[in-house]
């Protein structure tokens, strides 16, 4: 299986990029990663919230695969422990799912295509984080849940 996880803008804290770059070479002993950036959109500035999210979602679903199994982190999506996470991690592997991708959208949040076309919504706290951080604590999560499922001492219960 390949992991995608697909963000909405670069990252210009390069300690956040780090940290990013750190796991996903951790996970990459385990699985495919990749990471790919949407650009912001032109003239963000002087767009409407829904043209924002309307451009994003364009470029989003440019990227989507049919046979892609699309996950949205959003603050509406299902919560779940770091074990949880690891078991549904273990289940979409065995399920046979070729390619899984994550999206963290813009600001404010994804359009409704997007929301549409996803099969599922994760969300990985009922804080809010700031769209960078995300993709640290995300790339985190998933290290940690490739450690659990080969039962590695990384998590500790």
């Amino acid at each position: 299986m390949k992991i995608e996880l697909i963000v909405v803008g670069k990252t210009d804290l390069a300690e956040v990029a780090k940290l990013v770059e750190m796991y996903s070479s951790r996970i990459g002993h385990y699985l495919k990663f990749g990471q790919t950036v949407i650009p912001d959109p032109k003239n963000r500035k002087s767009l409407s919230e829904a043209e924002q999210k309307e451009q994003e979602g364009e470029a989003i679903l440019r990227l989507i695969e049919p046979s892609d199994h699309l996950v949205l982190l959003d603050e509406r999506g299902k919560e779940s422990s770091s074990m949880e996470f690891a078991a549904w991690l273990g289940k979409r592997m065995a399920a046979g799912t070729k390619r899984l991708v994550f999206v963290i959208g813009g600001p404010y949040g994804f359009s409704e295509k997007v929301y549409s076309r996803a099969n599922e919504k994760v969300s990985l706290s009922k804080m809010t984080f700031s769209h960078q951080i995300v993709r640290a604590l995300f790339a985190e999560q998933l290290y940690r849940a490739l450690t659990i499922l080969n039962n590695e001492p990384y998590h500790h219960q």
